[in-house]
């Protein structure tokens, strides 16, 4: 009895080993972690936040936005429908008192008309109003699969005639 439990510990002590050995590799080859994005203005400790509003009625409009906000170091605390939809063009609008992140917002999306309208109580420093004269030019690219990791188990459990099974 006692040489059994003896192997029963080596094997549980080299199967342990195994196992963070395997997950140090796998995430030395995931290629590089992804940063956050510096700030959006120079000189300043915080990145400005925004949020980004469909006031058109188009699908999508306002998490393409999103997208090319967060690509350029802007933060979108939030982004969804606006309370109506309307024709009025797109508008950026300061809400914290420092015009020039409101331009540089509306540098960002391409939006002529920026205005000033300070309110504390909304906890963001720019609001985007995207109206229907807005159109993303953010290019829809499907993302590659990622590879399979080395000690996915569930290729070896396949049926020949089922289909392969989406990467996460």
């Amino acid at each position: 009895m006692g040489q059994r439990f003896g192997v029963l510990v080596f094997v549980l002590v080299v199967s342990g080993v195994g196992i963070f050995l395997g997950s140090y590799l796998s995430r030395e080859h995931q290629g590089p972690r992804r940063v956050a994005p510096p700030s959006a203005i120079p000189g300043t400790p915080n990145r400005v936040k925004v949020e980004v509003l469909n006031g058109s009625g188009a699908q999508g409009v306002a998490w393409d936005a999103t997208r090319m906000l967060r690509d350029q170091g802007f933060d979108v605390v939030l982004y969804g429908n606006a309370g109506t939809y309307s024709d009025d063009p797109s508008v950026v609008m300061d809400r914290a008192g420092e015009l020039e992140m409101a331009r540089l917002v509306a540098d960002a999306l391409g939006i002529l008309q920026v205005r000033s309208e300070p309110d504390s109580t909304r906890l963001v420093d720019v609001t985007v109003r995207l109206g229907p004269d807005w159109a993303s030019p953010v290019p829809t690219v499907e993302e590659e699969p990622k590879p399979r990791p080395w000690w996915d188990l569930r290729r070896l459990f396949r049926r020949n005639d089922a289909p392969e099974p989406e990467n996460l």
